[in-house]
């Protein structure tokens, strides 16, 4: 009998987008010979039972789905998460939280249908891929196809790396299997030994009962060798599943590999990867040409932590000489050259994650994120210009935030109002993260269970989770930033009410020898600020950061303490940031007449 591998996505991933480890996986083992691959997203069938706006809720929130899931392997756990459920769902603005019984009696009859409809006697592999919000799910259902038939299971993703990932397979005897790191390699070699092609795992593969060979299966060196991803499977199920619905998938696309960057205190997302590598843009743009035909799909999102710049131009060049009408999703560093970002929009960048997570120059030193309070502020101010949404969160809580930082991050709110607003994101700790590693050093005394884990697993399970906890100055914290995050909701509200949505808060028209500035404020009719002959000069030089010395070298006839007032005058108005030397315009060109009864 041939080798036959199962590959699984469990709940609750976003259920527009088909799994990229899957895909990834599957074309790559087939490319390879030797076993027949196919790939279940089982997400979509509790998307049908449940219906796809309560499962896009329960997604969003990440640990109210690990909720749903925690009493189906530990039925004691029932009471701690239907209390977990109610306080993710409660309030978050998408209407009265729902049954919890009723829920849990949903999704286990959609299982319960779901491993009914799978001979596993003839499965040979189960393979789980775990990422956020997939792992209570990953082993429940683990645990009930060792039920039906002997099949070894195999776990990986990002939640499988390190000691986490070897308290996972050490403590749970559903994973036969796990891979830690990069997956396509161990996952041939571990399909070989099964079925008797090869004698020795590969060093990144866990077992329970023995310890690992020294003989590593090395990463994949240059990504341009691997096939492109099959999502043909999560079409078909999503036809089957939907098929009365107009359904137009995100398809994830993988430009990169790790982080170029790395550094950021905070972060554990690159705990899998070892080094940075990315594709050519030229084999990256064949690649979305293929997916766009065989998926007619025009909708992408790249995965990556972050997108290699260096190729970008190439790509995005490319994109935009197919002259189709693409729409990518993609991350980048703050700091992009908003030359740049015009032309990535005319390739169809689309929206972009960026991360600002501060507004305080001291913490985003203390966070390492390599940045400046004007390269947040600037990149959301081009990406604005450019038509481009931003993404983005502001890191709430982060530990030994001192109340001057508060104020800062304030006050600069203040002058981001006009553009996408963030979100607020409270700070966790996640496993292998620097100030995971080293906590004394971020004010944190001791590393603890996290405490909606300790809701949803019994304690001999709590060391091999992602997320942990910690002692410190929390409730400090919690007290010190609750007027962010009042702010940061105040923001969100202005901009959801605002009545001019199809232009900028904050923008400019150009009149030759003076401007006119509109600029909405909450609760406000629309203010207008006219700038004339070398003032109107003075701040079209700054549509990009410009030290005081640029502008003195631009101008310069100009009184050095005239400067100093206008600058000041116009950031006491919100119309210009300065941040020590540094200054920039705010207001984004275009915007429509305003009554003239306004001008200032």
């Amino acid at each position: 009998m041939a080798f036959k591998v199962l590959l699984i996505s469990a709940p609750w991933a976003l259920f527009h987008r088909p799994s990229i480890q899957l895909a990834t996986l599957r074309s790559y083992l087939l490319a390879k010979g030797g076993c027949a691959v196919t790939n279940q997203h089982l997400y979509l069938h509790i998307a049908r039972k449940i219906g796809i706006g309560l499962y896009s809720r329960i997604a969003r929130s990440g640990w109210a789905g690990d909720a749903l899931f925690t009493p189906l392997l530990f039925p004691d756990k029932r009471r701690d998460g239907a209390r977990l459920f109610d306080s993710e769902l409660r309030g978050d603005g998408h209407g009265p939280v729902p049954d919890f019984d009723s829920v849990i009696d949903d999704v286990k009859t959609c299982c319960d249908a779901w491993l009914s409809s799978i001979d596993f006697e003839t499965i040979s592999l189960a393979g789980f891929s775990v990422c956020f919000s997939q792992l209570p799910a990953s082993l429940y259902l683990a645990s009930r196809i060792k039920e039906k038939a002997a099949v070894a299971t195999v776990f990986g993703g990002s939640s499988c790396s390190g000691s986490a990932g070897r308290s996972l397979v050490e403590q749970f005897r559903q994973i036969d299997y796990l891979i830690d790191g990069e997956g396509e390699r161990p996952l041939l070699e571990l399909c070989r030994c099964l079925g008797g092609r090869q004698e020795i795992l590969p060093k990144q593969i866990r077992t329970r009962h023995a310890a690992a060979s020294e003989t590593r299966s090395p990463d994949i060196g240059r990504l341009d060798d691997l096939p492109i991803p099959d999502f043909k499977p999560f079409l078909e199920e999503a036809r089957h599943l939907f098929g009365s619905l107009p359904f137009m998938p995100i398809l994830p696309v993988e430009f990169s590999r790790g982080c170029r960057w790395n550094r950021c205190t905070f972060c554990n997302l690159n705990l899998q990867w070892h080094g940075y590598r990315h594709k050519s843009s030229k084999r990256m743009a064949a690649e979305v040409k293929e997916l766009s035909v065989r998926s007619e799909s025009l909708n992408f999102a790249f995965t990556d932590n972050m997108l290699p710049h260096r190729e970008l131009d190439h790509f995005f060049e490319e994109a935009a000489d197919m002259k189709l009408d693409f729409s990518f999703f993609g991350e980048i560093r703050a700091g992009t050259d908003p030359g740049k970002l015009r032309r990535y929009r005319r390739g169809g960048l689309h929206s972009v994650q960026v991360g600002i997570e501060a507004l305080s120059s001291s913490l985003l030193l203390r966070m390492r994120k390599g940045t400046t309070v004007m390269d947040n502020v600037a990149m959301m101010k081009h990406c604005c210009a450019s038509d481009i949404i931003l993404q983005g969160n502001i890191i709430t809580e982060f530990p030994s935030t001192t109340g001057d930082e508060i104020e800062e991050t304030l006050l600069n709110l203040e002058f981001v109002l006009p553009y996408q607003p963030l979100d607020s994101a409270s700070f966790f700790l996640g496993y292998g993260s620097p100030v995971h590693c080293r906590p004394r050093e971020h004010g944190i005394r001791a590393v603890t269970a996290h405490p909606k884990n300790r809701m949803l697993f019994p304690k001999p399970y709590l060391k091999g989770l992602l997320i942990a906890g910690y002692r410190g100055d929390r409730q400090l914290q919690q007290r010190l930033w609750r007027p962010v995050r009042d702010k940061i909701q105040a923001w969100q509200d202005f901009h959801r009410t605002r009545s001019g949505k199809n232009t900028a808060a904050l923008s400019y028209r150009d009149g030759g020898d003076y401007l006119f500035i509109q600029q909405e404020l909450p609760g406000k009719e629309p203010l207008i600020h006219r700038l004339r002959g070398t003032s109107r000069t003075i701040y079209l030089f700054c549509e990009e950061p410009k030290t005081v010395e640029d502008i003195c070298r631009f101008l310069p006839s100009l009184d050095p303490q005239t400067l100093e007032q206008f600058i000041g005058q116009l950031c006491s108005k919100r119309l210009m940031f300065r941040e020590q030397d540094r200054v920039l315009s705010l207001a984004v060109h275009g915007g429509r007449p305003a009554p003239p009864q306004r001008l200032r």
